[in-house]
C-alpha cells in the first residue's frame, strides 16, 4: 500500500512524517516554499516527543504520479481549494482508489463523489501548526492526534481498516465509524471560532463569541436534521488519546485559519465552516446571520491584508450587534 498526501501543510505534513517514521510509503504533493523546503532539507515534525526529520518524497502536482491500484489517497488541502485538487487526481488518472477527506467542514466529501465512487470521511483532532516551510508542529498528546474515519456515505470498509493499522502504530489514534460525518458536524461546530480567533488578539474573550455561534449553528442543525456528535474536551475519546501540551519554545499558534494568515496564504476556508452554516440556515429557512456576518468578515481580512488579530473584541461586539 502506497499513500499520497496531497497538501503536506500542518495536517498532512505530521500525517505523512509519522507514516514515513513507521515505514510507510509515502508520497506527498506540496507547492511553493513548502515542496522547495522538503526537497532541499526533507520534513521535520516537532511535537512533544522531540524532533524528527524524515525524507519524503515530493511533486508538486498529480500529473507527476503514476497511480497504482493499491493507492490510498489522502487529501489534506483547504476547502476553498478541494474541486480543483479532485479535478487534478482525476486527470492525473486517479479513478476508483480510497480517497480520505483529512479536511475541517462537511463539503468536501459531497465534491469528491463528484468525481470518485470511494470517498471516506476524516474527522481529524490534531492541534496542528505550519508557519515555516519545511516545518509542521503537533502538541498532541499522547498521539499525534485522534482520527474518526469512515465512508462518507455510511459504514465502514476494508480501506478503513488498512489506513487505521497504518495510523495507529504510527502513533495517531484511528477509530472507524459507521457515522462519521457525525462527528465531521460535531468538528465543524468547533471549527466556527476560527474566523474569530483569526480576527481577534491572542488574549482576547474570544469564547463569548463562539458561543452565540455555534448556538446559532445548533439551531440550524436541528431544522435542517443534521444529527452531529460532540467532539469537544468532553469526549471519552479525546480524553483518553488527545492533550493538548506545551513544547518548549514552541508556543501555539491558534486556529488554522489563524495561521493561514499570518503566514500569507491568500486564502481561508470560512466559506466552508461558517458559510456552510450559513448554507444549510438559508435552505432549511433558519436565519444565522452571525454565522454569514464571520463569512462576510473573512473575506474582508482576505481583502484588506491586514494580518491576524487586527480586530478589537469592541469592533466585533459590532459585526454581530449589526448582523442581528
Amino acid at each position: 500500500m502506497r499513500i499520497i498526501i496531497h497538501g503536506t501543510g500542518a495536517i498532512g505534513g505530521v500525517v505523512g512524517a509519522a507514516l514515513i517514521r513507521a515505514g510507510h510509503e509515502v508520497i506527498g504533493i506540496a507547492r511553493g516554499r513548502m515542496l522547495d523546503a522538503i526537497r532541499d532539507s526533507g520534513l521535520t515534525m516537532i511535537s512533544p516527543k522531540g524532533t524528527v526529520t524524515v525524507d519524503m518524497p515530493c511533486v508538486a502536482h498529480p500529473s507527476e504520479i503514476d497511480f497504482r491500484p493499491d493507492d490510498m489517497v489522502l487529501l489534506c488541502v483547504k476547502g476553498q481549494d478541494t474541486d480543483a485538487a479532485l479535478k487534478d487526481l482525476r486527470a492525473a488518472g486517479m479513478t476508483d482508489q480510497p480517497l480520505f477527506c483529512l479536511q475541517n467542514g462537511v463539503a468536501n466529501e459531497r465534491a469528491a463523489l463528484r468525481y470518485f465512487p470511494n470517498v471516506h470521511g476524516v474527522t481529524v483532532m490534531m492541534p496542528a501548526t505550519y508557519l515555516s516551510p519545511g516545518e509542521v508542529i503537533t502538541h498532541g498528546a499522547p498521539c499525534y492526534g485522534l482520527f474518526i474515519i469512515g465512508r462518507c456515505t455510511g459504514g465502514a470498509d476494508a480501506a478503513d481498516a488498512a489506513l487505521k493499522a497504518a495510523f495507529d502504530p504510527a502513533n495517531m489514534a484511528c477509530l472507524q465509524s459507521d457515522a462519521v460525518m457525525q462527528s465531521k458536524y460535531g468538528k465543524l461546530l468547533m471549527n466556527l471560532g476560527n474566523i474569530v480567533d483569526a480576527l481577534l488578539p491572542l488574549d482576547a474573550d474570544r469564547a463569548r463569541f463562539t458561543a452565540r455561534l455555534k448556538s446559532e449553528a445548533e439551531a440550524v442543525f436541528a431544522a435542517a436534521g443534521v444529527a452531529w456528535e460532540d467532539m469537544g474536551v468532553d469526549n471519552p475519546n479525546r480524553a483518553k488519546f488527545l492533550k493538548v501540551v506545551d513544547i518548549d519554545g514552541v508556543p501555539r499558534s491558534g486556529s488554522s485559519t489563524r495561521q493561514s494568515v499570518a503566514r500569507g496564504a491568500g486564502s481561508v476556508e470560512t466559506d466552508y465552516l461558517n458559510g456552510e452554516v450559513a448554507l444549510l440556515g438559508r435552505l432549511h429557512g433558519v436565519p444565522a446571520p452571525l454565522n454569514a456576518a464571520m463569512a462576510a468578515a473573512a473575506a474582508r481580512l482576505m481583502a484588506d491584508g491586514k494580518g491576524a488579530g487586527g480586530m478589537t473584541e469592541a469592533d466585533l461586539d459590532a459585526v454581530f450587534l449589526a448582523a442581528t
